[in-house]
Formats: structure tokens, sequence, C-alpha cells
């Protein structure tokens, strides 16, 4: 592979894993909200 191969390459697995860190982040941001919530739930009764 020629070096401007490699940037290219390099650039796209960065991009993907911010993307999927940025996915990742917010999956865990909904789990603690709904978490959040049944434990008001629980708590109202």
């Amino acid at each position: 592979m020629i070096p401007d191969d490699d940037d290219l390459i390099r650039r796209r697995q960065k991009g993907r894993a911010i993307v999927l860190a940025l996915l990742l982040g917010a999956f865990v941001v909904l789990i603690f909200f709904i978490t959040i919530a049944k434990i008001r739930q629980g708590m109202a009764h």
C-alpha cells in the first residue's frame, strides 16, 4: 500500500471509532435515564 492509502484508512477508522464511541455513550445515557425513571416509579408506590 502507498502511504496515502494508509492515511485514508486511518482517517476512516478514526471516524468510525468516534461514531461508535458517541453511539455507545448515548446508549449508556439512555439506559441510565431509563433506570432512574424506573426507580422513581417504584418510589411512587
